[in-house]
């Protein structure tokens, strides 16, 4: 099974390093020269959003709750499709007349350098700690599958995501992500149906569950549930690495077309990391740890062949992810710090190698960061949470009404982050309860950096959109 592994890893980097070849400009490297169509767009968002998240994290969260862990993906699918049908558009045709390439470039634009500047250094953080997640969802599957140590394990996936990616940028990521989106698929519904039937299928895993919340969609609770809700669908629709993606786009119907289509992949898939935690939980109720769910599924409830496919099908997943992790990184610390406030006069095949070397030292800081990690979900949580409250209000103001402001925007920022951290180390006891409802700490920031945004619009003057 290791071998299998490798050999499908050798094959990832020498094909990203074969279309790396072409690869001979920023464009090429930050948006593919601007020609994905529909399909490469669809391949290049489902991959970037099947990750160590929406297969080891969730089957984690499944184990411990049961059906209602579904609330993860589906948030994502649904964020997916307001990018696809009224965010993305939008600003697909703003970032081709001014020919930006990443999200910071739009809102340098829009409000100003150093509102730009500040995402950009919040984002190259949180980015860290999702890249750390990608590499412990491969470590916790090679570790129990084949043995692999899980410093090791947090390496080889390092070193395989950085060497194809830093070859040739989104270029080599986008065709890469073809082989790796149908590996994962292939493999998850293989697994599928040998899972169900080693548990028995429903009435098997009801008999040796007791907790009738566990079969509950909304059994996780209504706190968890709106915290997801609320810090996912934005995530999904303004996320810097999905957006540069649909940057890349040749045309305004493969945004709506490519977008569309990976949103509805994710909540048909939604159910499949579900239905092999909670098999695994019926099965082996006793895991040192939920993050186990998965890879000790794939190692006892399924033959050779699927538990190969599967694990193939795993790795492409966490893979794929961490390379649009370093899509974010490069874009982030290169063209929106570096070359914007350090060296504005850097050429574009300068801008290109520095790409190509930051994205190599970033994978090292992941694997350090990786090692200190202790969940997939909570590396997860850190970067998602800081995105949504800080960007979800600038961006949806700043695309439909030209009266928002950069005062509007830094404030909405700066106090939703600000009341975010508070209350996540223990201000108001961590929640807030609101008409009967107790809401987390995410929720409470990104709801204040809207109401901030909202007020400050009879404040502003009107700015252009553009």
């Amino acid at each position: 099974m290791l071998s299998f592994i490798f050999i499908y890893a050798v094959i990832l980097v020498a094909l990203g390093a074969f279309i790396g070849r072409k690869a001979k400009s920023a464009s090429d490297f930050f948006v593919a020269g601007r020609n994905l169509s529909s399909g490469l767009l669809f391949t290049t968002l489902i991959a970037a959003n099947l990750g160590a998240g929406s297969t080891v994290g969730v089957a984690a969260l499944s184990y411990t709750h049961g059906i209602s862990a579904w609330w993860w993906i589906g948030s994502s699918g649904i964020g997916s499709m307001v990018l696809a049908f009224i965010v993305g558009p939008k600003i697909w045709r703003i970032a081709r007349e001014h020919n930006y390439y990443t999200l910071s470039d739009y809102l340098d634009a829009r409000y100003s350098r150093a509102f730009s500047g500040i995402i950009s250094l919040m984002m190259s953080v949180g980015t860290l700690a999702l890249f750390s997640g990608q590499l412990l969802g491969i470590a916790w599957i090679l570790d129990v599958v084949a043995g692999i140590p899980k410093t090791q394990g947090v390496v080889i996936g390092a070193v395989v995501t950085t060497l194809y990616f830093a070859a040739g940028g989104l270029l080599s990521s986008a065709v890469v992500n073809i082989v790796e989106v149908a590996v994962i698929l292939a493999g998850f519904i293989v697994a599928v149906p040998f899972v169900w039937n080693y548990a028995g299928g429903f009435e098997g895993i009801k008999a040796n569950v007791s907790r009738s919340s566990y079969f509950d969609f909304f059994g996780m609770g209504s706190t968890a549930i709106i915290g997801y809700i609320v810090m996912l669908v934005p995530s999904f629709f303004i996320s810097p690495g999905l957006i540069g993606k649909v940057f890349a786009a040749k045309d305004e119907h493969s945004v709506k077309v490519g977008t569309a289509w990976n949103g509805l992949v994710q909540l048909l898939f939604a159910v499949i990391p579900v239905i092999i935690g909670m098999s695994a939980y019926s099965c082996f109720p006793d895991l040192s740890r939920a993050d186990l769910a998965l890879p000790s599924a794939m190692k006892n409830m399924m033959p050779f062949f699927a538990a190969s496919l599967a694990l193939a099908g795993i790795f492409a997943a966490e893979v794929s992810t961490a390379d649009t992790v370093l899509y974010m990184l490069a874009g982030s610390l290169t063209n929106d710090i570096i070359k914007r406030f350090i060296t504005p006069g850097i050429t574009d095949r300068a801008l290109l190698r520095l790409s190509r070397i930051i994205t190599l030292i970033c994978g090292a800081i992941g694997v350090v960061l990786a090692l200190r990690l202790e969940s997939i979900i909570s590396a997860l949580t850190i970067f998602y949470s800081l995105m949504s409250v800080s960007l979800s209000a600038p961006l949806i103001f700043g695309l439909f009404t030209d009266r928002a402001s950069n005062f509007g925007a830094v404030l909405s920022a700066v106090l939703g982050v600000a009341l975010t951290v508070y209350m996540t180390y223990g201000g108001f006891g961590g929640s807030l309860e609101v008409l009967g409802v107790k809401l987390n700490a995410s929720t409470c920031g990104i709801i204040l950096s809207f109401v901030v945004m909202g007020v400050s619009l009879f404040f502003g003057q009107k700015k252009s959109r553009s």
